[in-house]
């Protein structure tokens, strides 16, 4: 036999009550949520415009005033002072201390402490050196073969000659009486067996059987029957109990459950199932009034305000701006980058003048710095590179 199948939502007959319950709740529901939606859509649109026009320049402008007021101010300080006077008191620093500093160390430190080093060596490590190889070690050697004469070769002797046979001796002797004694023991063990089991587990065994065992089962089987005649009274309280309770309480709640509960909660359903569904398609139906009101009075809008001032913008406007930018922003921008050009070429020779004395002055103070010694390495001065006819090897080279 196959289940039966439930047939789908959309697919399950509806009775009169539902029919009854539909219409007027979705024309409340309608009546009621229509001026809700349009509400709703209209903070949106406000929202989004005033998102648009206010929140969000207010937001750049904000950020360009922190920028300018915080951010710029610490940068140029940064750029234009610290680091130029950072780099000058580095290659201050450098000339008055690292480059004395390394001469120094170079010319004057070295050469002391490889002297000092040299010195130490010849005056502590030295004789000590000397007294251990020369002295100490063959010294040591002498005393070790003198001991092996004087104490290992007699010990081995004692040892070999004297303890071994008196170990192997006694050794023969405790055998033999711990072999007399564990026979002792045994003989000992198996004659107090035999008298505790004839004396103390015969008699014990004979106790149980006769005596205990049929005692024990005749009070067994005397706390069975008190236990069957107990159960017996217990069951018959129990089943009138019983029968009492749910002719008391458990039908009379059953059928309030099943005529009255019930069909109200299935009412209840019903009637909430439509409110919801009739919330649904009012809140879709809301929409689509909310939005053809909205494109009437954006088109009203535009036709009244946005028209007027685009013609107005791209009429008046427009020339009026092209005409002030042909006529006094581009000359006045041609001047400003020409005046830009000529300070950043005077700051230009100015460093490269700076630059060109500051070079003179090292040349002055220090000489000219050294050149570099190229050595012939015998390899190719150029980007080619090595070929079979073309080695620079000292065997295979041309």
């Amino acid at each position: 036999m196959e289940p039966r199948k439930s047939l789908p939502p959309a697919e399950q007959p509806e009775g009169c009550l539902v029919a009854a319950v539909r219409l007027p709740v979705r024309i409340v529901v309608l009546v009621l949520v229509v001026p809700v939606r349009m509400v709703w859509d209209a903070l949106v649109a406000g929202g989004r415009v005033l998102r648009d026009t206010v929140l969000r320049p207010a937001r750049r402008a904000a950020q360009w005033v922190a920028r300018a007021v915080f951010v710029w101010p610490f940068v140029g300080l940064w750029r234009y002072v610290l680091v130029p006077s950072g780099r000058g008191l580095a290659r201050l620093g450098h000339v008055l201390l690292v480059v004395p500093a390394v001469w120094l160390y170079a010319r004057v430190l070295t050469p002391v402490g490889r002297a000092l080093v040299w010195l130490a060596w010849a005056v502590f490590v030295w004789p000590f050196v000397s007294l251990w190889r020369y002295v100490l070690v063959p010294t040591g050697k002498a005393l070790v073969r003198l001991g092996h004469v004087l104490l290992v070769v007699p010990a081995v002797w004692l040892y070999r000659d004297v303890l071994t046979p008196v170990g192997h001796a006694l050794r023969w002797l405790l055998l033999g009486i711990g072999r007399g004694l564990a026979a002792l023991g045994t003989w000992t063990y198996a004659a107090v067996a035999r008298l505790v089991r004839y004396l103390i587990v015969v008699p014990a065994l004979w106790l149980y059987t006769w005596v205990l065992a049929p005692t024990g089962r005749a009070l067994l089987w005397c706390a069975r029957a008190a236990a069957l005649v107990v159960e017996a009274v217990v069951a018959g309280i129990g089943a009138a109990l019983y029968r009492t309770g749910r002719v008391l309480f458990v039908l009379p709640a059953l059928a309030v459950w099943r005529y009255v509960l019930v069909p109200v909660g299935r009412f209840v359903a019903v009637v909430a199932r439509e409110i919801g569904d009739a919330l649904g398609h009012a809140w879709r139906i809301a929409g689509y009034v909310s939005q053809a009101v909205g494109r009437f009075l954006g088109t009203l809008f535009r036709w009244i305000f946005v028209e007027p001032v685009r013609w107005v913008y791209r009429s008046v406007l427009t020339p009026v701006g092209h005409a002030v930018r042909d006529a006094v922003l581009r000359p006045a921008a041609q001047a400003a980058r020409s005046v830009g050009r000529g300070v950043r070429q005077a700051l230009a020779a100015a460093r490269d003048t700076g630059r060109r004395t500051r070079a003179e002055l090292r040349r002055a103070l220090f000489g000219a710095p050294r050149r570099a010694y190229e050595a012939d390495r015998r390899e190719p001065v150029g980007r080619d590179t090595r070929t079979l006819g073309s080695s620079t090897t000292a065997l295979t080279k041309d």
